[in-house]
């Protein structure tokens, strides 16, 4: 059955860290529409102000969040002990579980920095999970050809016979980075029941055979439920990101960085990271900031 579209939104500026300005897909007012999904960030800009202050130290707990970039780079330090940097094509994947206290500052490439980040909530049995650092570097991404010469990169999932890097999630993720030439149609399964969107990175595309409009950049598409989705494009080639996952089902209470189950946990995570005992694995000796 194929999957037709179900919602259509457009990115909405916004600022977050220290002043960094991005465009949101999605975030906490669409809960729970896009489960196991809860947050959707695009940062791309050609000018250093808008986001050289980046994201200083701050906490997460009950969540992953996936950083991809594009252009420019993102340094990462975190209460794990953790360094990194990632660069064009690499990816992040961060899980906060019991509580991680961690900083993201991005530096431009002659000025401009492009990527996204992903939260992924986890369900109630993964929230206190011991938190975990990945880096996965561009050439460790595997890129097939499709027909119609599609090109797809794989972070995780599986296409035909190959596998991304990324695996041992506690949600079953598919995250694809997708191309696709002009006067050509891309078809690709993904399981019945699970959620997935798409998000236009360059030139537009049709992702519903109903649909007349095309849908340019900066634009998210909800699929409705099914087993394939046909994406097509006229006199431009699309390029987009293609994500699904398994929902979870259970109740979201969020606040800022911090994603529980009750708001009883989210008060708890609060009180702790006030008190000090937030981080439960640990080597951070710097004073946490104000989060309230």
């Amino acid at each position: 059955m194929i999957r037709n579209i179900e919602t259509i939104l457009k990115s909405v500026p916004t600022i977050e860290g220290a002043g960094v300005h991005l465009k949101r897909a999605f975030g906490n007012s669409e809960v729970p529409l896009l489960d196991p999904f809860l947050l959707l960030d695009d940062f791309h800009s050609n000018n250093p102000e808008d986001y050289i202050a980046g994201f200083p130290w701050h906490p997460h707990r009950g969540i992953e969040t996936v950083t991809y970039v594009l252009e420019g780079s993102v340094e990462h330090g975190d209460s794990m002990g953790n360094k990194g940097i990632i660069e064009s094509g690499d990816v992040q994947w961060m899980t906060g579980g019991s509580g991680i206290i961690h900083q993201e500052m991005p530096k431009g490439d002659n000025g401009s920095i492009w990527g996204f980040q992903l939260w992924v909530n986890l369900p109630s049995s993964h929230k206190m999970m011991v938190p975990r650092y990945r880096e996965v570097k561009n050439d460790q991404i595997p890129e097939v050809i499709g027909e119609n010469n599609s090109t797809i990169r794989i972070i995780s999932g599986e296409v035909g016979n190959t596998r991304g890097p990324v695996q041992d999630i506690i949600v079953d993720i598919e995250y694809l980075d997708v191309t696709i030439p002009s006067f050509t149609e891309f078809k690709h399964n993904i399981r019945q029941g699970y959620r997935a969107f798409a998000y236009v990175i360059e030139g537009s595309g049709f992702f519903d055979q109903d649909e007349p409009a095309s849908i340019g950049g900066e634009h998210l598409v909800i699929f409705s439920d099914g087993d394939e989705v046909t994406i097509s494009t006229h006199d431009e080639r699309l390029r987009f990101l293609l994500i699904s996952g398994k929902p979870i089902g259970e109740p979201v209470a969020w606040a800022g960085p911090i994603v529980m189950n009750t708001q009883e946990e989210l008060a708890t995570a609060f009180e702790e990271y006030r008190n000090g005992t937030f981080i439960k694995n640990s080597i951070y000796s710097e004073k946490p900031i104000n989060i309230d």
